[in-house]
Formats: C-alpha cells, structure tokens, sequence
C-alpha cells in the first residue's frame, strides 16, 4: 500500500484553499488548512506535511514570514513549499526563490490538474544538497574560479550561511545533474 501523502495549504481565501483541497483529496492527498502564516506554521509544526501550498498576501502573517518560519524549525525546515500567487509579480517570484520556494504558480493561470502535476514532480524528483569542504581536492580552485568565498561562507545578504552544491537529478537519468550553487 502507498503511503499517502500529507498536504497543508495556507492561504487566507477559502475559495483557493477549497479548489486545491478538494482536487487533492480526490487524488488521495491528505489535506491539511491553514488560513494564514501564523495557523500554517502551527499546523505544519503539528503534522509535518509533505509538500505545503501557500498564498503570499495574507493577515496577521504573509507567505514569505510563512516560509522564513518553516525554516527556522528543523522538523519543517526541508518541507517543500509552492506559491500561490494572485498577481504574479516579478519581484515576488524572485523573493520566493531567494528563500527556496519550489514552484511559483499563478492561480488564475494553474488549473487543479496543473497543481496536481507540478506537486508530483517536486515530491518525485531527486534532489541532493552537499555540503563543501574548503580543505578537500580542488575546492580552492572552484572558489577561486567561480568568484566564492574561500571559506563557502555566504555574503550577509544572501542568508550568512554556507554555500552549497545543489544537485537535481536529470530527466531521471541517475548519473546526470543539473547543478546550483546557493546559500543555506
């Protein structure tokens, strides 16, 4: 028997959280909700899901304080998270990624089918975050090479935290990956 996958989705518009749940369930997800930032960090904390849907303009706590809270727990520091966007702004699509959003949808442009689709590919695909040694093989070298601290210590900007390898495997191929190099 598979294991059935647990869901939250936050997002202060009942009618959005409604749509998605009601198509996730009758998909076999098990949907949890949450009607801002502040009930969704609660209930993640609670049944750690394992991929979160979330709106960005909500009361009391935005989707960005969301995600910023996700992360400060480990038990859901690694949990997965789309957005839901309203409005699609640029610059809310690169914020989302900086902070490690998986998926940036539109909501008026993503069909319950499209959202069942994309969250399949995130808990399906593999991906790998690796940590580097700044005393081990050429890593002075790729530093030096790509501009990075020698340290893999992040700019304060970007977090503070340590650089890191990201690596997603390719079209399921187990010895091809796409690369990335980010903060953590």
């Amino acid at each position: 028997m598979a294991k059935v996958m647990k869901l939250l989705i936050v997002d202060d518009d009942a009618a959005t959280r409604s749509l998605y749940a009601d198509a996730l369930r009758a998909v076999n997800f098990d949907v949890e909700e949450g009607k801002d930032g502040l009930e969704g960090l609660e209930v993640a904390s609670r049944v750690i899901p394992d991929i979160i849907i979330s709106g960005i303009i909500m009361p009391r706590m935005d989707g960005f304080g969301f995600v910023e809270g996700l992360k400060k727990n480990v038990a859901t520091a690694r949990i997965p998270v789309i957005f839901i966007s309203h409005l699609g702004r640029e610059e809310d699509e690169k914020r989302a990624q900086e902070i490690g959003v998986k998926a940036f949808l539109v909501r008026d442009m993503t069909t319950p089918n499209a959202m069942i689709e994309r969250i399949n590919d995130i808990l399906t695909s593999k991906e790998y975050i690796l940590g580097i040694d700044p005393f081990n093989f050429d890593a002075a070298k790729f530093a030096a090479d790509f501009g990075i601290n020698p340290d893999f210590v992040c700019p304060e900007e970007k977090s503070g935290g340590r650089v890191v390898l990201k690596l997603r495997q390719h079209d399921g191929d187990a010895k091809r990956f796409d690369a990335e190099l980010t903060c953590m």
